[in-house]
């Protein structure tokens, strides 16, 4: 006898287990399936959170190392990187063991193994020991998420040629690492290991880091990692990779027809993600994919198929954990009969490198293509008493405004908790605010979120502090 559900959501990740609960507190019996063993998907498993748990670890070795100038004498600082994987292991279990928690309070029946769609209503679950499972649904919920890109005819063996996965479990830090990509997660990676002493090279294909960024934002962020040690080479192609013993050789090709031969102890691939969308039996089923192999959906998140659904990174949209959780929400919400709605306007972005960098909504390359009329607003954390106070001067925030309405159409920060204060601007935005009723807010001081304040302020050029 089959199982028969409501709902049936295939994916654990950040959009499959906030639909499965926002289903399950609508009244529908909801079913989550994923392959793996811990709920939370990439983000909660190998993602967000082991990675933040390392980027915050390493800034704290990189600090302690400096105190000494700031009054605080320490006789010696060493690392002890098995201790600090543990920590991150940690936070991964008692997250992971946080999303089980609600999937069993909200009473929703979690399976274990990977799933194949036989029909528009019917699922084949096949578990670790091989047996299978039939279950029977009304409708489908497609999340399962994205996996790292190679480049050609190169494999992951996640030891010396590493995706973002094999950069959250190095046993040692390499002497000299190479990372292929300037997006956020190699930058983020490199900013780690680099920290804690290894030689990071970064090369990037662009003529500049962070492609989509506010160019920008994107120049003088670079500027601040090449003060922290990282070294780039733009406008540069990588053409061959292989290991020869326990050496990596790269051979790459810039745009000036200079080849240029690269050697190191572990290579980082990090030139982007990709549906993972294998092994569901799709095509035989007739899901309709795009030109990126992504699932096609309408605008109620529907594929060609009535009573199946996707989101998250299997879908068209960045790929990040919070737009999948807000389309979760969504779907289910449709699948209520409801409103559901994601406003991809205002859907912020971060580097959680040290400073952070937040970003949300148009940048002025954007507009320009747009033919928009705007106007900016800049001020330099220079003039900001809390950073001066801590010593992290370095970065600025920049608030992009309609010529005529002054709506705020795009915020673009470098600096400390950037990835905090990016909320009160995507509030602001998502209730459509001015820059001048930014300005008329009183800030507490002396935060760093006066810095918004003033950048608001400058949009009609009456910055205080500057």
């Amino acid at each position: 006898m089959s199982e028969n559900y409501n709902v049936v959501v295939v994916g654990g990740g950040p959009a499959g287990y906030v639909c499965s609960i926002r289903l399950a507190q609508l009244g529908y019996k909801t079913a989550c399936i994923d392959s793996r063993e811990t709920l939370g998907g990439t983000c909660l498993n190998v993602g967000c959170i082991p990675s933040k748990s390392l980027l915050n670890l390493s800034e704290k070795f990189h600090e302690a190392k400096k105190l000494s100038d700031k009054g605080i004498e320490i006789e010696s600082i060493k690392l002890n990187l098995e201790k600090m994987m543990k920590n991150k292991e940690k936070a991964v279990m008692n997250l992971t063991k946080g999303v089980e928690f609600l999937l069993k309070k909200n009473k929703i029946t979690f399976i274990n193994g990977h799933a194949r769609i036989k029909s528009s209503k019917k699922l084949s679950i096949v578990g670790a020991d091989e047996t299978e499972k039939i279950i029977d649904t009304d409708n489908i919920v497609i999340c399962t998420g994205s996996e790292p890109v190679s480049l050609p005819n190169v494999s992951f063996d996640e030891k010396k040629i590493i995706s973002s996965t094999g950069a959250l479990s190095l046993k040692s830090v390499p002497k000299k690492m190479l990372v292929v990509g300037a997006g956020y997660i190699g930058l983020e990676m490199g900013s780690v290991w680099s920290r804690l002493g290894s030689e990071v090279h970064i090369i990037e294909f662009l003529n500049h880091i962070t492609p989509g960024m506010d160019r920008e934002v994107s120049n003088e962020f670079m500027k601040i990692l090449q003060k922290q040690g990282l070294k780039f080479h733009l406008d540069t192609k990588v053409e061959s990779i292989s290991k020869v013993s326990d050496i990596i050789k790269i051979k790459s090709l810039n745009k000036k027809g200079e080849k240029k031969d690269f050697e190191c102890d572990v290579v980082l691939i990090a030139i982007g993600r990709k549906p993972k969308i294998e092994n569901l039996n799709l095509e035989t089923i007739g899901i309709e994919l795009d030109d990126k192999k992504r699932i096609k959906v309408d605008n109620k998140y529907r594929t060609n198929i009535n009573n199946i659904y996707a989101i998250g990174d299997v879908i068209d949209g960045p790929m990040l954990a919070h737009k999948a959780e807000d389309e979760g929400i969504a779907v289910a919400e449709i699948i209520d009969g409801q409103a559901g709605h994601v406003n991809y306007d205002v859907i912020p972005g971060v580097v959680y490198t040290s400073p952070e960098v937040a970003v949300i909504g148009k940048t002025e390359e954007q507009l320009k293509a747009d033919k928009v009329n705007y106007k900016v607003g800049k001020f330099s954390l220079m003039g900001n008493s809390r950073a001066k106070t801590i010593n992290e001067t370095d970065g600025f925030v920049k608030i992009i405004a309609d010529s005529k309405t002054d709506k705020v159409l795009g915020v673009h920060m470098i600096g400390s908790n950037a990835g905090e204060l990016i909320a009160e601007m995507a509030l602001a935005m998502e209730f459509g605010a001015s820059s001048e009723d930014i300005a008329r807010t009183c800030h507490a001081h002396p935060t760093f979120s006066e810095a918004i304040k003033e950048s608001a302020l400058s949009v009609d050029k009456r910055a205080i502090h500057s």
